[in-house]
C-alpha cells in the first residue's frame, strides 16, 4: 500500500474510499450521502481528487490484498491497521469514522466487510460509539 502524509485529506479519503467498496461494490446510495453531506470537500479533496484516490486504492489492493472464498478482495487487520494509523489526530479520526458510519449505513445492510472495517476502526483509534453518535438538535 502506499503511504499518505499523516492526517492529510488523501490518508482520510482513503479510508472512505474503502468503506465504500467494503461490501464488496460502491452502491448508488452510499455516493448520494457523499453528495448530500459534501463530504468530498469537506475532506479536503475534489471530485478528481477523490476519484484517483479510488482507483489508486484499488490497484493496492489487487497488490497486497487477499481473495476470500466468494473471490472478493479484502485486506486482513494489520494492513487495515496501516491505513489507520495515517490518521492521528482524535478530532479528524472522530470526523473520518462518523463518514464511515454513515457510508456503512447509506444502504441500510451491514456487510461482514463493513463490520470488520468500522469495528478495527474504532479498536483501533480507542473511539466509543457515542462519540461519534448523531446527536438530535434541539430547537
Amino acid at each position: 500500500m502506499r503511504n499518505y502524509p499523516s492526517n492529510s485529506p488523501e490518508s482520510m479519503g482513503r479510508l472512505v474510499a474503502l468503506t465504500l467498496m467494503a461490501d464488496g461494490a460502491i452502491d448508488s446510495s452510499e455516493l448520494k450521502l457523499l453528495d448530500q453531506k459534501d463530504t468530498i470537500r469537506r475532506l479536503g479533496l475534489n471530485h478528481a481528487s477523490f476519484d484517483k484516490l479510488v482507483h489508486e486504492l484499488c490497484d493496492d489492493m489487487l497488490m497486497s490484498a487477499y481473495r476470500n472464498g466468494s473471490g472478493q478482495l479484502e485486506l486482513d487487520t494489520e494492513s487495515i491497521d496501516l491505513l489507520l494509523r495515517e490518521v492521528q489526530h482524535p478530532l479528524l479520526q472522530r470526523q473520518v469514522l462518523r463518514i464511515m458510519l454513515d457510508i456503512v449505513n447509506a444502504d441500510r445492510r451491514l456487510s461482514g466487510g463493513e463490520a470488520v472495517l468500522v469495528a478495527e476502526a474504532m479498536k483501533f483509534w480507542a473511539i466509543d460509539l457515542y462519540e461519534v453518535a448523531e446527536r438530535p438538535t434541539a430547537h
